[in-house]
């Protein structure tokens, strides 16, 4: 079968692999869409932590199941996704019930190979799958689960301001989860292309760019009593430190995002506030239930997000293209 290695940052190239033999509780998917996440992106950049080279990237995907393994509820021929975080089920954070941050994760695509190939073997228990959606649907319920998990680690309750900083896929997902949950969203960026996208698409009532004074624009949409919650889905270090400042008293700052450095803040300031500062890894088994049933309901309108659409053969000539912003691009889909 066909696959594409990014050897080091900045190359990719494409090669033959065997195909995945069946082993118990394997199951075997023809991959049919892959999403390209931030996590690709910076991995081609050489800026992603916890990665090694050489990597088969890719975890945002959908295919048709080809090898069930045993999974029950599941036919060969189903169109599924996956829940790309495989973990150990032994340590303290997956006995309290948190696979998504095992001690000894390894997620598809970034610690061992992921989905940029024909056909991927996979543990029967990561499966998903929701009747009645659309591959592309399938293949961006990890991004959005994403987003619905960092909603829920913030404890959005209605009525409450949500800054959602970054208004990428990953922002896009918090926006729309923190909307259902009854949050009245500010989104932050500094992208004027993707602001408009939230208001146009999204139907985003308040929308601030980041290089104005977006502080004093904050206080003015809260009536001076900042946010409740703040969700940075940025991982840019920047952006991390200036949302400190954002927070209503008893708020809560939650990071989606990811950066390499140290964070710093000023302790009275965090204290007088008694802030709480969490940071929100991966998804549930649950957060995925949830994206599942809002796609099927027609709460989000995930396909929206896809901007760019190329072959797989295509990926090495185009992928440095969806780095640059002048493209516009929101989310980039592989069809295989």
């Amino acid at each position: 079968m066909k696959i594409l290695t990014c050897n080091k940052p900045g190359e990719f190239e494409y090669g033959e692999g065997e195909n995945p033999r069946i082993e118990p509780g394997k199951a075997i998917i023809k991959v049919k869409r892959i999403g390209i996440c931030g996590t690709d992106l910076h991995a081609y950049e050489g800026t992603q932590p916890y990665f090694n080279y050489p990597r088969i990237l890719g975890h945002e995907l959908s295919g048709e199941l080809v090898e069930v393994g045993g999974a029950e509820g599941f036919s060969k021929g189903d169109w599924v996704s996956i829940i790309p975080y495989f973990s150990c089920g032994e340590c303290v954070a997956c006995k309290a019930g948190k696979p998504n941050c095992c001690a000894n994760i390894s997620v598809f695509g970034v610690h061992e190979d992921g989905g940029m190939r024909e056909y991927i073997s996979v543990p029967s228990a990561a499966l998903v799958k929701k009747d009645g959606l659309s591959l592309e649907e399938l293949a961006l319920a990890e991004p959005l689960a994403i987003g619905a998990h960092g909603v829920r680690r913030a404890g959005v309750n209605p009525g409450e301001f949500v800054i959602v900083m970054g208004a990428g896929p990953i922002g896009l997902g918090v926006m729309e989860f923190a909307r259902i949950a009854g949050g009245k969203v500010i989104a932050m960026d500094i992208n004027e292309d993707r602001l408009a996208f939230c208001r146009e698409v999204l139907g985003i009532e308040h929308t601030v760019n980041a290089k104005g004074d977006y502080k004093a624009e904050i206080e003015k949409i809260t009536d001076g009593g900042f946010a409740e919650s703040v969700i940075d889905a940025t991982g840019s270090t920047v952006a991390i430190h200036n949302g400190f400042e954002l927070m209503a008293h008893g708020g809560r700052y939650v990071l989606v995002g990811l950066q390499k450095g140290e964070i710093a803040f000023s302790h009275p300031d965090f204290h007088k506030r008694e802030s709480t500062l969490m940071s929100s890894r991966n998804a549930t088994r649950e957060d995925f239930d949830t994206v599942l049933t809002a796609l099927k309901d027609k709460k989000v309108q995930a396909a929206s997000y896809i901007t760019h659409e190329v072959a797989f053969d295509q990926v090495k000539e185009k992928f440095s293209s969806w780095l640059d912003p002048a493209n516009k691009v929101i989310k980039a889909m592989v069809k295989m």
